[in-house]
């Protein structure tokens, strides 16, 4: 089947809700508080398993198709679909982390659709409540371990924003950097004027680099602007196939399995793919843009948005795990190098008393 079970529920979930949305406010409002997060009810998923290395915050992507510009209604049938929207996505991530999500009054996707101004209000609007949640997260639930972040499109933008606001030059913002396995934020973009104002957001540059960005776009190579990489931008991506940066070709054979649903399980071989190194979209050859639609007209035909994670996931999740391993190993080998640095600093110092009691011996008996 090359329309899955998984596959056509997202379609038919989204086209379902196309394309009533309120009325538009005379003025875009900006939220002045954000949700309780001490509060269960505002968490999609909280401390979902346990013994695991790393812990993992990620966002959803957008699933309101209703709302003019956020969602100031979190009611139970839009947290039902962010629930379905995190499950789709969480199986990558579930054998390495332990997952937290927040329930955020995110941005709809007509947002993506309005004027500067009032796109950046509705940005800030569905980032109070990020934060908030990552704050409550870091106060609350963290206690210095290993992090992972992560989402896609929307997801993955409000990522970015994390990066900035906390793991910047601040002596909070270096220890966070110092617990930072990577940052998953696939479906968005990073540009050069990112990574010049925000020198933490490293993109990634090869398969196990720690503390950096995994980025890319898929689009079947006509695009020219979407409103993940508009036009006149070029992104910093990374191929999940041969995880080079450049527009070297990997062949389907990399490709160890695209999924649509578990129950089907993963397509080997589905598609290979390569970045171009002129937007830094990653250009998916072979695959029909009539059996995988764009589905939403706010994108250009011959993007592939709705599918960066599908095409790729099982190189994604044997990801996950090689980048945590590599944390942790690193972890080790600085706490050994500490340790080692501080027995040859004690014996130093041991042997420098002892030669100093021994020179003031001699002295005295020379004096003697």
């Amino acid at each position: 089947m090359k329309r899955s079970i998984l596959l056509l529920a997202i379609i038919m979930l989204l086209a379902f809700a196309l394309p009533v949305f309120a009325e538009p406010a005379e003025s875009l409002p900006s939220f002045a508080q954000p949700l309780d997060y001490s509060d269960a009810a505002n968490w999609a998923y909280f401390r979902e398993g346990d013994d695991k290395p790393a812990d993992l915050f990620i966002v959803c992507p957008t699933v309101d198709t209703r709302s003019y510009a956020n969602s100031e209604d979190l009611n139970e049938k839009l947290k039902g679909r962010f629930v379905s929207a995190l499950d789709a996505e969480k199986g990558i991530y579930s054998d390495s982390c332990r997952l937290y999500s927040p329930y955020y009054r995110q941005m709809s996707i007509n947002a993506y659709t309005l004027d500067a101004n009032d796109f950046d209000k509705a940005t800030k609007n569905a980032f109070l409540d990020v934060s908030a949640a990552f704050r409550y997260y870091l106060d609350n639930e963290n206690d210095g371990r290993p992090i992972v972040l992560a989402g896609f499109s929307q997801g993955a933008q409000m990522c970015i924003e994390l990066l900035k606001e906390y793991f910047g030059n601040t002596a909070e913002g270096k220890k966070l950097a110092g617990q930072l396995v990577a940052v998953y934020a696939i479906g968005w973009r990073i540009t050069d004027e990112d990574i010049k104002g925000y020198p933490q957001i490293v993109p990634a540059k090869g398969e196990s680099d720690i503390g950096s960005v995994i980025c890319y776009e898929c689009e079947d190579g006509t695009v020219t602007g979407s409103i993940i990489i508009p036009e006149g931008l070029k992104t910093h991506s990374i191929n999940p196939l041969n995880w080079k940066t450049d527009g070297t070709k990997a062949e389907s054979s990399l490709n160890k399995g695209a999924v649509f649903s578990e129950e089907e399980g993963p397509i080997p071989g589905f598609c290979g793919a390569y970045i171009d190194e002129s937007r830094g979209s990653l250009i998916v050859p072979g695959v029909s843009t009539e059996d995988y639609p764009k589905v939403l007209d706010v994108f250009p035909d011959g993007c592939f948005h709705l599918y960066d994670n599908m095409f790729f996931y099982t190189n994604l999740k044997e990801n996950v795990p090689l980048r945590v391993n590599a944390f942790v190993e690193a972890q080790q080998k600085a706490h050994r190098n500490t340790v080692v640095w501080i027995v040859a600093a004690s014996a130093a110092v041991l042997v420098l008393c002892i030669g100093g009691g021994l020179l003031i011996r001699r002295k005295k008996q020379a004096g003697a």
